[in-house]
């Protein structure tokens, strides 16, 4: 089974969303203050989902998409 892994950083804080191939959401959402931490929560996560929600057990193949918003405040001089 093929997942993308959409990871956004958002108010100081990478959290994700994740989509299986058939676009079906796996609706786990995780967080974290790091990017490296929160892709290895991901994939331990995402086999338990995939079991627990559609019964799957085998092989999964993730995609990781990265996304970064920041809102600036421009102060004049």
């Amino acid at each position: 089974m093929k997942c993308i892994v959409k990871i956004i950083w958002n108010d100081g804080v990478w959290y994700s969303k994740v989509y299986t191939d058939s676009g079906e959401n796996v609706r786990l959402t995780l967080d974290s203050g790091s990017f490296d931490a929160l892709v290895e929560r991901v994939k331990i996560a995402i086999p338990e989902m995939l079991e627990l929600n559609f019964g799957y057990v085998g092989d999964i193949q993730l995609s990781f998409e990265v996304e970064r918003k920041e809102d600036l405040k421009v102060v004049s001089a």
